[in-house]
């Protein structure tokens, strides 16, 4: 079902005249994000002293293209929700710039968004707390009309109800209150008054993280359905790993205030280049009765979250990190292209060749994180990051010459496993079990 353009009525002003379609501009980027930051003060004494700040969002790049939906995905308190609210301009940014099509909306007041806020809408979190109790669902979904001065065709009370069909709920309902609702009715009611003014960057924080399982299906095929009707640009912050897989077409792993790996879903999926990003796949659990007694591979990670207040030095991982070596703790990584489509900030990457080689002592903190990984886990990351620098260096060569490097390749790789070999302080044992059980196969 469509939306129906709107009378002469609404405001010139603003880029919100028209519904945003895929066909339109394809591949546009709708938002830029640079350098984004929020330190929020923490004052204490009687004059209120700024004594630190919490790093919230510490330095976050990334673009928003028309049409996509970008998955953000991290620990309790990494700042996703605050990410969110940044680029919605609901709080304002410390630092950096966040652009909308083309146009700085950083450091806009309450008048210059105003019209913007027709272009960029948020889903709240939590359907209890975002509805005001005492409003009516006619009253809330239609608000955005009012304070946009935009008189829809047939008048709001029509518009409304043709919403509340839209997400699925019964136009009659238009004079209940929220208390009437269930906690996935309510959510409906959110994504309504969301697309009111048919927005063209939908921001949805946790969605249907506090709906009932039966439930979340039902509002997450809502979401897909209403971007493949109107066009919507989505950016989806969630914890569950199998939503964001479902909905999105790249996703964003952020940990303490940093971004560490923009990948495809398909990439990050397969073949995950970051520590924590491999970390993170590997609590998925799989719905497999046949593997209900095989060992689990969940790589458990070594204490907590370090504070925000006073984040780590360096990259922010290295204190549960298992691959973490100096440089880690002194060179902070930058946000690197290593394949195409796959972004990542580590010196040490899965799956992918090392990018300081040179420095293999580990540290402390990650020989006992080391404990905590399965050995298999260990050998397999060893061999995949060999293998693909044994194929980085072939491509180097010459083409008649490729093939000759790559069946080289496990002589010429010894050297680059020495970095898990300290880890388990027995590596060769560790080894030599998986090479004893690939010899079989191969006679095989």
């Amino acid at each position: 079902m469509k939306i129906p353009a709107q009378t002469d009525a609404e405001p010139t002003t603003g880029t919100g005249t028209a519904t945003l379609s895929k066909d339109a501009a394809p591949g546009e980027v709708l938002l830029k994000v640079s350098g984004l930051q929020k330190h929020f003060p923490i004052k204490k004494g009687l004059l209120q002293r700024q004594v630190g700040a919490v790093h919230a969002v510490d330095g976050l790049d990334f673009e928003v293209r028309s049409g996509e939906t970008l998955g953000v995905v991290g620990e309790s308190g990494c700042g996703k929700s605050t990410m969110g609210r940044l680029i919605t301009r609901l709080l304002e940014p410390s630092g950096g710039t966040v652009e909308f099509q083309g146009k700085d909306i950083t450091h806009l007041g309450v008048g210059g968004m105003r019209p913007l806020r027709r272009d960029v809408q948020m889903i709240f979190q939590d359907p209890y707390s975002s509805l005001n109790p005492r409003h009516t669902i006619g009253t809330i979904i239609g608000a955005p009309f009012k304070l946009q001065g935009v008189t829809p065709e047939g008048g709001i009370k029509k518009e409304v109800q043709r919403l509340l069909s839209v997400v699925g709920l019964n136009p009659e309902h238009y004079n209940r209150y929220p208390h009437e609702f269930s906690g996935g009715q309510r959510q409906r009611i959110g994504i309504a008054r969301a697309l009111a003014l048919k927005p063209k960057l939908v921001v949805a924080d946790e969605p249907v993280s506090a709906l009932d399982v039966s439930i979340q299906a039902q509002v997450v095929n809502l979401l897909d359905d209403l971007q493949q009707e109107l066009g919507l640009t989505y950016v989806i912050i969630a914890h569950d790993l199998s939503v964001v897989r479902h909905v999105s077409d790249r996703i964003a792993v952020m940990y303490l205030g940093k971004i560490v790996e923009l990948a495809d879903r398909d990439l990050l999926y397969k073949t995950p280049m970051h520590p924590y990003t491999k970390a993170l796949m590997s609590a998925v659990p799989i719905p497999d009765p046949s593997r209900k007694h095989a060992k689990s591979e969940r790589i458990l990670l070594k204490g907590d979250v370090p504070s925000p207040i006073s984040p780590p030095t360096g990259c922010r991982f290295h204190t549960r990190c298992w691959k973490a070596t100096q440089i880690c703790t002194t060179t902070e990584p930058k946000l690197v292209e290593l394949r195409p489509g796959q972004q990542v900030a580590c010196h040490h990457p899965e799956n992918f060749a090392d990018q300081a080689p040179q420095d293999t002592v580990l540290l402390t903190a990650a020989k006992e994180a080391a404990e905590l990984v399965a050995d298999e886990v260990l050998a397999e990351s060893a061999q995949t990051s060999a293998a693909v620098a044994a194929e980085v260096e072939a491509e180097k060569t010459e083409a008649p010459a490729k093939a000759q490097p790559v069946a080289e390749a496990p002589e010429a790789s010894v050297e680059a496993p020495v970095k898990a070999e300290p880890v388990a302080e027995a590596p060769a044992e560790t080894a030599e079990p998986v090479a004893e059980k690939e010899s079989p196969a191969k006679e095989k």
